[in-house]
């Protein structure tokens, strides 16, 4: 059994999958393997992972579903995954040569600790580049929520978890929409447990204009609902009066989009509610569209 699962939902990806697979190819370790979910693409992405297989250079499982987002495409790797790590690298993104030596060396000092769900390293545009900063100096454990309000981190991360931690915590996407967001579950992960920092970079990353994280008011939309209960659960959890109202207005607006009927008295500051209605109002129809998903 390998040691690292790389785990790669895709979708209509195979124009951006091979810059992946090489860096695959060139890990310096290769005590890892491959498993791929793809989503229900429609280009050539299977008859693509198809002739790598046969290359025979990277240990790959891949596994066609049908299209249901990627939340639930991560769910499916996790109940498929046999290694000890899940370690969910985007389609878009690619690792550097000594990414999976460097995993498997610090999962050596957590794999007994039960206080640890993982490891937080980072993404960047390079090796050497962080996207916006590095991690705090002296940082060594952390709750992931406390890494961006209490720590002030502003960049991007690479997650690499216990693979029977996450099993505790799937995705949980409301019928009918196909996506919330990725920290749903990292939030609930920093009720029980801490994540061990690395201040290393081990994915490049490129936001590409058909990605999530482009089209983040897009999504929200189509999916309000599982937007409206992330931001519900954002606004009781954060502890600043910044964080309070960021995420309360954002919360209201869920409340809009999904059509929810008294969402004002759910907030958890009534204060902070009222206070925060107007400017849900302007980014619910400036940067929202200014309607439901459903119309």
């Amino acid at each position: 059994m390998k040691t690292v699962c790389v785990f790669t939902p895709t979708y209509n990806r195979a124009y951006i999958l091979p810059a992946l697979y090489e860096s695959l190819v060139s890990q310096t370790s290769q005590d890892f393997t491959w498993l791929i979910v793809d989503d229900g693409s429609t280009d050539d992405t299977a008859s693509l992972v198809a002739s790598w297989k046969r290359e025979g250079k990277v240990d790959i499982t891949y596994v066609k579903k049908e299209n249901g987002g990627k939340p639930r495409a991560i769910n499916t790797g996790v109940e498929l995954c046999e290694s000890p790590l899940f370690f969910c690298v985007d389609s878009d993104d690619h690792l550097v040569p000594g990414a999976v030596a460097r995993i498997v060396e610090d999962y050596a000092a957590i794999r007994e600790d039960n206080r640890i769900a993982g490891i937080v390293a980072l993404r960047g545009t390079d090796e050497h580049t962080p996207m916006v900063t590095w991690i705090p100096k002296g940082l060594t454990e952390v709750k992931y929520w406390d890494l961006f309000e209490k720590y002030h981190f502003a960049g991007d991360t690479s997650l690499i978890h216990k693979t029977e931690v996450l099993r505790k915590y799937p995705y949980d996407v409301a019928p009918g929409e196909k996506f919330i967001a990725e920290t749903s579950v990292y939030y609930r992960l920093d009720e029980h447990y801490l994540m061990r920092t690395d201040n290393t970079i081990l994915t490049i990353c490129h936001y590409l204009p058909d990605g999530l994280t482009q089209n983040f008011a897009k999504n929200a939309r189509e999916n309000p609902i599982g937007y409206r209960k992330h931001k519900l659960y954002c606004a009781q959890r954060s502890q600043t009066l910044v964080g309070k109202f960021r995420e309360t207005t954002l919360y209201l607006v869920g409340c809009r989009m999904s059509g929810e009927r008294g969402g004002l008295s759910k907030a958890p500051s009534k204060v902070i509610g009222v206070l925060c209605e107007l400017p849900a109002s302007i980014a619910y129809h400036t940067i929202f569209g200014g309607k439901k998903a459903n119309g």
